[in-house]
């Protein structure tokens, strides 16, 4: 389909709001740009005819038709902080040569846009549904998934019997990873202040410090936690150009610079869903404490158990603390054959010579996949992901400029109308 004017306008408006999560505040669980963003979105939603509700501030849903079955679209309209290095201002929708510019077009507000106007085209051609489509809008993936907590243990939710989050690529994801965000601390260094990162799940792109008062900066470049070596990695950047001497960098120096990962975690397999990778995206060393933060992704058939005792014995060598179950995200694990992804997987072979950059040769991503990267799919029963980025194109979840063309724009609204008319009929 093609947007139009107000569909672009609405994009705009959705797009201005920085929406990255922040302190709590009364009605604003996760900030207050993210429950605007939220409010936002669900006004006009409301404005059109749909049935809306959120729950405790920080879940909220649009609902199109009604029956014993529900047919979930899941996505997020919090974003991950801008960074460094754009060409564009973030968070001003830019259309420049066919693409559409701004941070969360790929990641994950675009998706949700094109989410929404699939269920407005629905309802414009009096579709006659036997079932209920509800489009849920998480404002918290980007840190805790707390908000689809609350939305799959509120007494009034309705679980849904099937659907998809396109908050990841295509094909079809039928596994994830397990994500484990661990925090190593100790006691503070006197002369020496250095931070780091902006997020655990993104390559930090600046580090920066003082050291006898002396300013000192590495830059790097900035990508998502899942896939690592797209990146550089300012933090290690920082610690191989500048030999300050304290735990926290003796430890990365010997795990991270030397590539001693799979001695750090014991994780030296690879199964369906990959390898074991590793980003250091945080750090804040000052006088009264150091702290790391480290996002690693593993095997879904690793032990999570085994790969914590590990990290607290390789921390307890270099004087560290760890803390490791606060933001942590077991494996998912789908049947490839389940109705479900055979059912999106057709949706997505219909429509996969459309995407730009599409050849011939790319018709090998025919089967569903594995991935690094962490979804609702984790959070809500039911739930597979499934797009919204092509496996030819460039990664840009979480970078600078992220952009995505228009083109990609309409056909992903093409390809989410398709699957979900084909499982709410199914």
């Amino acid at each position: 389909m093609k947007i139009t004017k107000e569909q672009t306008d609405f994009m705009s408006e959705i797009i201005s709001v920085r929406s990255v999560g922040s302190n709590p505040e009364e009605g604003a669980p996760y900030g207050r740009k993210n429950r605007e963003v939220l409010d936002v979105f669900l006004k006009k939603a409301k404005s059109l005819g749909f049935e809306t509700n959120v729950f405790n501030d920080k879940v909220g849903y649009i609902d199109l038709g009604s029956g014993d079955k529900t047919v979930a679209i899941v996505c997020h309209l919090d974003v991950v902080p801008e960074g460094d290095g754009w060409e564009t201002d973030p968070f001003t929708l830019t259309v420049k040569d066919g693409n559409f510019y701004a941070r969360g077009i790929v990641d994950d507000k675009g998706p949700a846009l094109a989410s929404f106007f699939a269920l407005c085209r629905i309802k414009d051609e009096a579709h006659k549904l036997n079932s209920r489509i509800r489009l849920i809008l998480g404002t918290d993936e980007e840190r805790t998934c707390d908000c689809m907590h609350e939305y799959v243990t509120n007494p009034d939710t309705v679980i849904p019997d099937c659907g998809f989050t396109p908050d990841a690529e295509f094909p079809a994801i039928f596994a994830e990873k397990g994500i484990l965000q661990a925090t190593f601390t100790a006691q503070g260094i006197k002369g020496l202040t250095v931070i780091g990162g902006s997020a655990a799940n993104m390559v930090p792109a600046v580090c920066e410090g003082t050291v006898g008062g002396f300013e000192v900066t590495s830059l790097g470049k900035p990508a998502h936690a899942s896939k690592p070596e797209l990146g550089i990695n300012a933090i290690t950047e920082f610690v191989t150009d500048h030999f300050f001497k304290c735990e926290t960098f003796d430890f990365i120096k010997y795990y991270f610079v030397n590539g001693r990962v799979n001695e750090l975690t014991g994780c030296d397999i690879s199964d369906l869903s990959g390898e074991l990778t590793a980003n250091i995206g945080l750090i804040d060393i000052n006088e009264d404490s150091q702290s790391l933060t480290v996002d690693f992704r593993y095997p879904a058939t690793f032990p999570s158990d085994r790969l914590i005792a590990n990290l607290t014995k390789a921390a307890f060598k270099f004087g560290l603390k760890g803390e490791y179950e606060k933001h942590h995200m077991k494996p998912v694990v789908f049947e490839k054959d389940s109705k479900l992804i055979s059912t999106v997987m057709e949706s997505w072979n219909n429509n996969r010579s459309r995407f730009t950059g599409y050849t011939k040769s790319f018709d090998m991503y025919n089967e569903a996949i594995a991935i690094g990267g962490g979804t609702y799919a984790r959070h809500v029963p039911n739930i597979v992901a499934f797009g919204p980025q092509t496996p030819w194109s460039e990664d840009q979840c979480h970078q600078a400029n992220e952009h995505m063309s228009i083109n990609d724009f309409e056909v992903l609204t093409d390809v989410i109308y398709e699957s979900v008319l084909k499982l709410a009929d199914s």
